[in-house]
């Protein structure tokens, strides 16, 4: 179909299947603001046509491409991305309502501006708002306002291509985000079943590093430390049993915080009984002196207590059992409740050497002796008998520190 344009002008005699001789008018740099990176596609079946349209729009700016049937322009646009598209509708084959149906009936094109060339007419105008043209020109068709109309949908698509990329980043940035969450709430939950046995510096230095690899079994010589209270059997069977969660709530408080002051290893709360260990996971060159030192801490700090207790007439004293030497250590339990363990004859002997203490008593072993300088002073108490150990053991207590630290000291 032939497409006048109101600034052109025609002769009487022209065939209405020809394009009169005519000069697009010159863009207008002042009222125009230049998109040279739109797309328009061009649909007409007559030459001359297109060839006025491209004259109009290409000066102004607009990348304009052309095809001849609405068959070719539904393969065009299943290879090139396009702003715009400009529909004859009077074409052989597919006329433009058929092609205008089959783009908008197309997901990947559904959103896609068509801009239909019809006559005047009202029920032109119907059917092509019927079958998804977004607008239409009445022929002839004035050049500004053709110009207008693209750019006007040009930049609706635009403004709806970057709201799909946005929603498209935004829901990568969610995804990622969704992965970050899942990644800390990871590390949460590790760094909350590591701090169960661990100082929260160490636990976090873990978390951080990612290497878990010290909770599969292992054997690592380590100093072990039980402590417990005496008289407490006896007292929790008197005592309210709100006055016994009182009495352990602040013991726990007082020995859990020196733990992770002295950075061991919190291998299990039982009711009064404490065990400790150095030297695992992190290394701990001087494991028995650290133990010894929280020990005689511990001993100061429960002294205080026990203060209180005794005017509450609750008669507890404190004792600890330290002693050295080899572990399996890992982690033991089920899916759900894990807890890291050592499991050996030194955690016995550490938690035999407790029992034998008497209220304020520090007692350890012939190694953990060995390891302790001159700042400790200690006194030998003999071979002791000391239950399911197969032979005697030579058992030394802490009595404290001493300010001469070039000698073990041994008291009389």
């Amino acid at each position: 179909m032939t497409v006048p344009t109101s600034s052109q002008s025609t002769s009487p005699s022209s065939s209405p299947r020809t394009s009169p001789s005519t000069s697009p008018s010159s863009p207008s740099s002042s009222s125009t603001p230049s998109l040279d990176d739109v797309r328009v596609l061009v649909v007409d079946d007559l030459e001359q046509n297109r060839k006025l349209l491209h004259a109009v729009l290409e000066p102004r700016g607009f990348l304009v491409r052309s095809e001849e049937s609405g068959e070719a322009a539904l393969r065009a646009l299943a290879q090139a991305d396009v702003d715009v598209v400009l529909l004859d509708v009077l074409m052989p084959g597919l006329d433009g309502y058929e092609t205008c149906a089959a783009i908008k009936g197309n997901p990947r094109t559904a959103l896609l501006p068509v801009v239909m060339l019809t006559a005047s007419g009202t029920q032109e105008r119907l059917r092509a708002l019927e079958v998804g043209a977004d607008d239409f020109i009445t022929k002839p068709f004035d050049q500004a306002e053709l110009v207008a109309r693209v750019r006007s949908l040009a930049r609706v698509r635009r403004l709806h291509a970057t709201v799909v990329e946005q929603a498209a980043a935004l829901e990568r940035w969610n995804s990622e985000l969704e992965s970050r969450v899942a990644a800390q709430v990871e590390d949460l939950e590790r760094l909350s079943r590591l701090r169960r046995f661990l100082s929260p510096q160490i636990a976090g230095l873990i978390v951080e590093s990612g290497d878990e690899s010290f909770l599969e079994s292992h054997r690592r010589d380590i100093t072990t430390v039980f402590t417990d209270l005496r008289g407490f059997t006896a007292f929790a069977e008197t005592a309210e049993p709100e006055e016994t969660t009182w009495v352990l709530r602040e013991y726990h408080a007082v020995l859990g915080e020196l733990v992770f002051a002295y950075e061991g290893t919190l291998e299990h709360f039982a009711g009064d009984g404490l065990m400790v260990f150095f030297n695992d996971p992190p290394p701990c060159p001087d494991a028995p002196q650290r133990a010894v030192r929280m020990a005689l801490d511990m001993r100061d700090r429960v002294d205080d207590l026990a203060a209180g207790w005794s005017r509450r007439g609750y008669d507890l004293g404190f004792g600890v059992g330290i002693a050295q030497g080899y572990a399996t250590l890992g982690r033991v339990g089920f899916e759900g409740r894990w807890d890291y363990a050592a499991i050996g004859t030194v955690t016995n002997v550490a938690a035999r050497l407790c029992a034998a203490a008497s209220a304020r008593q520090v007692l350890v072993s012939p190694r953990v002796r060995a390891g302790l300088d001159g700042r400790f002073v200690t006194r030998s108490l003999g071979p002791l008998e000391l239950r399911g150990i197969a032979r005697p053991l030579e058992v030394h207590e802490v009595l404290g520190l001493s300010d001469d630290t070039s000698t073990l000291q041994e008291a009389p």
